[in-house]
C-alpha cells in the first residue's frame, strides 16, 4: 500500500473510494486528488488528508491513476495525461461505456488499463464494482484494482464484453430499486399510510429481503414462493405485476441501459 494512487476528477464515487482506502489501510500521504474546482481539491485535503495535484504532476508521479470523470470527458483528460504518462502506470476507469482499448490507443504503446465499473453504495461500503482487464494488464494489476475497489464493497471479474450488460445490471441498478421504493411508498400512500410509515415499512422489507437473498443461498423464485400462499394477498398483487408487463419493463428498461453503454463507447452524447 506505499505506492502512490491518484484519484482524478474526484467527485462523489471518488471520493468515497478515497475514504474507503484509508479506512483499509491506505496512508493519506500516499493518495493524490484532482479536481475541476480548487475549492473542491481543497475541501478534499481538509476532509481526508490527501494532496491536491494537477492531472500532469498526478500522471508523473502516481504509480496508479484512477479516472472518475464523466465518459464525455474522458477524450480531453487522456489528451491531457499522455505527454506526462509513463507506459508503466497503471491506469483504472470507472467511466461507462468506454472500452481499454480507447485507453490503450491513446497513451503510451503497453500501457496496462483495467476497467471497472462501481455503483453509488460505494458511498456506504457497499459497491457492487465489476471489473475487466485491457490487453497489457496483468493477473498483479487486476487484483491490485480488487484490493482498491474492494476497500468500498464487493468486486467481479468479467470479460470486457460483458461490461455493458454489467453496467446496466448493476451500475445504474441501485437506481431502478430507488424507483421501486418511490412507487411503493406511493402506493402505500394510497392505501392510506402516512409517507414515513410507508417509506419505514418498505426500506426495512427492502433489507431484510436483500439480506435473504444474499445469506440464504435459495433462488429468488423460491424465496417469493415462501411468501405466496394460495388464495393469499401476494399471489394477487404478483398477477397484476404480470398483468401490466412489470417483468417485461424490466427486461427492455435494461436492454436500453445496456444500449446507451454501447453508444457511450462510440461517442455519442445525445
Amino acid at each position: 500500500m506505499s505506492q502512490k494512487v491518484a484519484v482524478l476528477g474526484t467527485g462523489k464515487i471518488g471520493e468515497a473510494l478515497l475514504s474507503g482506502m484509508i479506512r483499509a489501510g491506505w496512508a493519506p500521504a500516499d493518495l493524490l486528488v484532482t479536481a475541476r474546482r480548487p475549492e473542491r481539491a481543497e475541501e478534499l485535503r481538509a476532509r481526508h488528508g490527501v494532496t491536491p495535484v494537477t492531472n500532469p504532476e498526478a500522471a508523473k508521479t502516481a504509480d496508479t491513476l484512477i479516472l472518475t470523470v464523466k465518459p464525455q470527458d474522458m477524450g480531453t483528460l487522456l489528451d491531457e495525461l499522455a505527454p506526462h504518462l509513463p507506459a508503466d502506470r497503471l491506469v483504472i476507469s470507472g467511466a461507462a461505456g468506454i472500452p481499454t482499448s480507447f485507453f490503450e490507443e491513446r497513451l503510451a504503446t503497453g500501457t496496462p488499463v483495467v476497467r471497472v465499473m462501481t455503483n453509488t453504495p460505494a458511498l456506504v461500503d457497499e459497491a457492487m464494482s465489476v471489473i475487466s482487464a485491457g490487453t497489457h494488464a496483468t493477473e498483479a494489476h487486476v487484483a491490485h484494482a480488487e484490493e482498491i475497489f474492494g476497500a468500498v464493497g464487493k468486486t467481479l471479474r468479467v470479460p470486457e464484453s460483458q461490461q455493458d450488460a454489467c453496467t446496466a445490471l448493476s451500475g445504474s441498478g441501485p437506481a431502478y430499486f430507488f424507483y421501486l421504493v418511490e412507487a411503493m411508498t406511493d402506493a402505500g400512500i394510497l392505501l392510506g399510510l402516512p409517507r414515513d410509515k410507508a417509506h419505514d415499512l418498505i426500506v426495512q422489507s427492502a433489507i431484510g429481503a436483500a439480506v435473504m437473498l444474499r445469506d440464504s443461498g435459495e433462488h429468488p423464485v423460491k424465496l417469493r414462493e415462501n411468501v405466496t400462499s394460495p388464495a393469499g394477498t401476494t399471489i394477487n398483487a404478483i398477477r397484476e405485476l404480470e398483468n401490466h408487463g412489470v417483468r417485461a419493463a424490466l427486461i427492455a428498461a435494461l436492454e436500453a441501459a445496456r444500449d446507451r453503454s454501447r453508444e457511450l463507447a462510440s461517442g455519442k452524447k445525445d
